[in-house]
């Protein structure tokens, strides 16, 4: 049953991306010919649309490359959006290609709108990513009402399977559905746990899987039953199932993802595995590219305006360079307008060095120039770091970079401050647009620094920026 719905769901995937892929090749064409355009002689569908139509094969080839049409119930919708966007990219720069190569033989030579293609990779990633998250609320519905769900049996009585078994609950968009435990214990007089029942212990497991038919089984055993798995994954081949292995590891030592990995055949858990791979890096890199130059395009006259007051304010230089940690421990000069006094400057630099106090700067603190507080209240001091950005240093968005020596008390002090280094350090970040700057709780930083290194993605990214430009420039523990 479970297999027939399943070909069902994939069908009516395969059907409406079609539809999609189409809708947008007919939606672009109208949009650079019909809207874009007053001239009376547009060419006609038949000239542009019906080559990228006809290019419908090398979409679809995409999406099922990228597996879009497996059956990952427990894939979440911004993983599926990543998958998504990938495909669609993919899927049109061969498409666009096959009609350059093939332009002469197949379609007379035609010289077709590059423009229209670019409207047409952007309303066909839109339009899929809107199509199949409104897929996914329906299934979502369908699986709330009882259909459509994946029966699975829960091995462990224990803390662990009792985890998974409120997991599984909590998420019921993934169909996923308990419904009995079975004891990790040989025997087990225990008749039932979190109201399911207990269908007996590990000598009965054979029995119990001849007798009652889940399509999938979680082992969830203690770590001192560690070696039994092995054991375990070799009775349960006898059966149709999918097993899933659910390792007895505290979620305090898995800070960031964990992901698996096969090395010749050998298992292989990452706990640190960072999100900022592949895909993800170039979209972060591709981001952070556009931003700065964007915003140095956009500011260059007020920082012109920011570089002659500080000029005017005092003898030094107009950038003050700082030794700040970045990526993977890396030391890197940070770029600033500078906010003190030349001298007070100076010896701020051989604190960095080490031959000074660690103190942060206060409000108060008479080295500071009267344009310097303007610039350190509204953030604007930290404009130069685009720079820094550039270079690929650091990152638009990221946990603050501080100084080598701070980090070396904070690694000793606070337990998972280095996985911070695990991405590149940004101008703002999670812990600054939510109040956290400066002289603030380096404790509830931190939390917001590791939340935004476990959860990243180049939406959460955007959501930063433009809460930064709302919300983030102007704070009273501007620093």
């Amino acid at each position: 049953m479970l297999r027939e719905q399943h070909r069902f769901f994939r069908s009516v995937l395969i059907l409406a991306d079609g539809c999609v892929i189409i809708a947008a090749s007919i939606l672009a064409y109208v949009i650079r010919f019909h809207w874009m355009t007053a001239e009376p002689a547009n060419p006609t569908y038949i000239a542009h649309g019906i080559p990228v139509l006809a290019t419908l094969p090398i979409m679809m080839g995409a999406m099922f490359w990228a597996g879009l049409y497996r059956a990952r119930r427990d894939q979440s919708f911004m993983g599926e959006a990543r998958v998504i966007i990938q495909a669609t990219v993919v899927g049109v720069v061969l498409t666009f290609a096959f009609v350059q190569l093939f332009s002469k033989p197949l379609f007379g030579g035609h010289d077709f709108s590059r423009m229209q293609f670019g409207i047409y990779l952007a309303l066909a990633t839109g339009m899929m990513l809107t199509w199949r998250f409104g897929f996914r609320i329906i299934v979502r519905h369908i699986r709330s009402r009882g259909w459509n769900l994946r029966h699975v049996a829960i091995v462990g009585t224990g803390r662990l399977g009792q985890v998974v078994c409120h997991t599984l609950r909590r998420n019921t968009w993934t169909g996923i559905n308990p419904t009995f435990f079975i004891s990790h214990h040989d025997e087990t007089s225990r008749k039932n746990c979190l109201n399911l029942p207990v269908r007996g212990g590990l000598n009965d497991l054979e029995k119990i899987l001849d007798q009652h038919n889940v399509s999938g089984v979680f082992l969830a055993l203690p770590n001192r039953m560690a070696a039994e798995t092995g054991n375990l994954v070799a009775r349960l081949e006898r059966y149709p199932v999918d097993v899933r292995i659910v390792p007895d590891m505290n979620p305090k030592f898995l800070p960031i993802n964990m992901a698996a990995h096969d090395l010749e055949g050998m298992p292989i858990l990452s706990l640190r595995e960072s999100p900022l791979s592949g895909w993800g890096r170039i979209s972060k890199r591709l981001l952070d590219i556009v931003g700065s130059l964007a915003a140095l395009t956009i500011f260059s006259i007020p920082m012109l305006i920011v570089a002659i007051l500080v000029k005017r304010s005092g003898p030094g230089p107009v950038i003050f360079r700082q030794e700040r940690m970045g990526l993977n421990g890396q030391c890197f000069k940070i770029y600033k307008f500078r906010t003190m006094t030349h001298v007070a400057a100076e010896r701020q630099a051989l604190r960095d060095a080490g031959k000074g106090t660690e103190a942060w700067t206060k409000d108060d603190d008479p080295r500071i120039t009267p344009i310097g507080a303007f610039l350190r209240k509204t953030s604007l001091d930290e404009l130069p770091q685009l720079f820094n950005v550039l270079l690929g240093e650091m990152s638009l968005v990221g946990p603050r970079p501080e100084r080598p020596e701070l980090i070396e008390r904070f690694r000793e002090d606070w337990r998972g401050y280095m996985l911070r280094q695990n991405v590149k350090a940004g101008i703002t970040g999670w812990a600054q647009v939510n109040g956290l700057r400066g002289n603030t709780s380096l404790r509830k930083r931190l939390q917001y620094d590791l939340f935004y290194v476990r959860n990243w993605s180049i939406m959460f990214d955007i959501r930063i920026l433009w809460m930064t430009v709302f919300k983030g420039f102007v704070h009273p523990n501007a620093q």
